[in-house]
């Protein structure tokens, strides 16, 4: 049997920061449809003046104020999430800045060649499947809408993959309803948003499977991650 390798909690959570917003921002430039999560605040940053990363900052901040409505308590440890959120939103808006391909002020979206726009779309969404995977494999907490799930699922003993998806289509609902309000039509959601909606989880499951059967992750701060327990 092969000896797996191991790799710092840590590190793999800077890895999935990093990654999930090159993903993110690969897929906006497609034009054909961010996924549902980040829908919200995609629509956002394209009513108001603000980066695609600082209507994240909003949406997030809302999202976490309602988590601790719902929990009825506030732990310090919680706002690690939100600190996600943030890091997440800076490199998101590094990647749309740096790569020509994915800044909106040299790249329109939706201008490049179909084809280009295809790959793009399949990488990028493999990669953001990936990079939730690697998240759940870290006890640092995601970003808050991951978090949320975890957190309300985890607190009333509900079923994480049935509170996912009424999550998933609750955060699909809002940006439809933002969309028709702000601009009478589909802004960031297409057929792309769909076929993640679908696929994601199943995506998702397929790379946990594969982290598990040829690595391990092990905190280097082990009475730092005690902290992070939920409950």
């Amino acid at each position: 049997m092969n000896k797996k390798i191991t790799i710092p909690s840590e590190i793999a959570y800077l890895f999935a920061c990093i990654t999930i917003s090159f993903s993110v921002a690969m897929i906006t430039t497609t034009d054909f449809g961010v996924s549902m999560i980040v829908a919200p605040a995609y629509i956002l940053s394209q009513k108001i003046v603000i980066s695609f990363g600082q209507s994240e900052y909003i949406i997030q901040a809302l999202l976490f104020i309602l988590l601790c409505l719902i929990l009825r308590k506030f732990k310090i440890v919680f706002f690690a999430s939100f600190v996600t959120g943030l890091i997440y939103g800076a490199i998101l808006d590094f990647w749309r800045i740096v790569i020509p391909h994915f800044n909106p002020n040299i790249t329109p979206v939706g201008s490049l060649p179909f084809e280009l726009r295809i790959v793009y779309f399949i990488i990028g969404a493999l990669l953001t499947s990936f990079s939730v995977a690697v998240f759940f494999k870290t006890y640092i907490y995601p970003q808050v809408y991951d978090f949320f799930v975890k957190a309300v699922s985890t607190h009333f003993n509900a079923n994480r993959t049935i509170f996912k998806t009424c999550f998933d289509c609750s955060c699909l609902l809002v940006a439809v309803v933002m969309s028709l309000v702000f601009f009478g039509s589909f802004v960031g959601i297409g057929f792309g948003t769909l076929i993640m909606a679908c696929l994601n989880g199943f995506v998702i499951g397929f790379f946990s499977r594969f982290l598990d059967k040829f690595f391990v992750f092990q905190p280097i701060f082990k009475n730092f991650s005690n902290k992070f327990a939920i409950e």
